[in-house]
């Protein structure tokens, strides 16, 4: 499940991203004009290629919110610790509903002695994968790509918690839980309650109510993820014009372990959003990079990111928050090592 970015609440608020869609073309007309418009041209033709893959995607997410098949989510708590971890690993790498929207869900989870091990297998894959990602990131860097990725984010999931299962009478994981949660929200597909809860209805549309919601995701879901890629293809067209190629590939290319190293550590800081994250990553590549730091960059950037960090920082404490990152860090060094062998 992966996470996408905070949106505003109900009441009106400025989106940051739809200013950064407006202001970019300005301040290229001032330092380039000429450039504007192969920019811009880049991007429309960039969203046109990936458009069947996202019109996909949101219907796919549509249907899961409208049925209320996020309720299967609990399913992947159920059992011996073995079994939930593997099940949350899983789980998280493929849902379509962001971490910081299960927050109370998980909230609740622990409070009853549901094992952190379980809940940070699914905190570290549910940032990096979905179905609206998997077709994005198989529309611009391909299906080997996005498979890999998939299986990263669960195996980094699976990392994580027995990681913790096997150090959780350490002082790190010991009561874990800060003392109030916090609700949060992070995608568009977020919502302030649950109307389905305890209910999954696969034929929703005899039903008015998952109708609307049916619709109401569509809409939001374009818009989020048309204003992401907008800006992230746009973002995309500047860095093949001014990052030079050369520069890439000595700094992040070649087959060691120190461009894998450096597209984790510049990964955390610096990543947007996974949907964002896709034709930033394309772009490097094609100007050098390898692919072993690609797929760490988008690993480490991915649960590192503000929504997806959020979503952890609000229920635990410090120290816990601070093995996520290790986690994700490590795992996605795995990762990128593992994928440059192979790919």
């Amino acid at each position: 499940m992966a996470d996408t970015t905070q949106t505003a609440p109900k009441s009106w608020k400025i989106d940051k991203a739809w200013v950064a869609i407006l202001l970019i073309p300005v301040i290229v007309a001032i330092f380039d004009a000429a450039e504007v418009w192969p920019m811009l041209t880049f991007a429309a033709g960039a969203i046109g290629h990936t458009g069947i893959f996202i019109i996909f995607a949101v219907l796919a997410v549509a249907y899961m919110k409208a049925t209320g098949a996020e309720n299967l989510l609990a399913k992947a708590f159920e059992g011996r610790e073995t079994h939930m971890i593997f099940m949350a690993a899983l789980m998280g790498g493929i849902s379509p509903f962001c971490s910081c929207e299960v927050i109370p869900f998980i909230a609740a989870l622990l409070a009853v002695g549901a094992p952190l091990s379980a809940v940070m297998a699914f905190w570290l894959a549910s940032p990096l994968m979905d179905p609206a990602m998997f077709l994005i990131t198989a529309g611009t860097l391909g299906y080997p790509f996005a498979i890999a990725k998939t299986l990263a984010a669960v195996s980094l999931g699976l990392f994580g918690g027995f990681m913790v299962k096997t150090f959780a009478k350490s002082v790190i994981f010991a009561d874990p839980l800060k003392n109030a949660p916090v609700k949060s929200c992070c995608s568009s597909s977020c919502g302030d309650d649950k109307p389905f809860a305890g209910q999954t209805v696969w034929k929703f549309w005899p039903h008015e109510d998952r109708r609307v919601t049916f619709r109401e995701t569509v809409v939001e879901n374009v818009l989020f993820l048309g204003k992401w890629l907008l800006l992230a293809y746009m973002i995309e067209a500047l860095m093949l014009r001014y990052i030079p190629a050369d520069l890439v590939a000595q700094v992040l290319g070649g087959q060691g372990i120190g461009p894998i190293l450096l597209g984790a550590l510049v990964g955390m800081p610096a990543y947007l959003n996974g949907y964002a994250a896709v034709p930033m990553v394309d772009a490097l590549l094609g100007q050098g990079m390898s692919n072993g730091a690609a797929m760490s960059f988008v690993l480490a950037g991915g649960v590192s990111c503000i929504p997806a960090a959020i979503a952890v920082w609000a229920l635990v404490k410090p120290r816990v928050f601070a093995a996520y990152l290790g986690l994700a860090l490590v795992g996605a060094i795995i990762a990128g090592f593992t994928w440059n062998l192979v790919a």
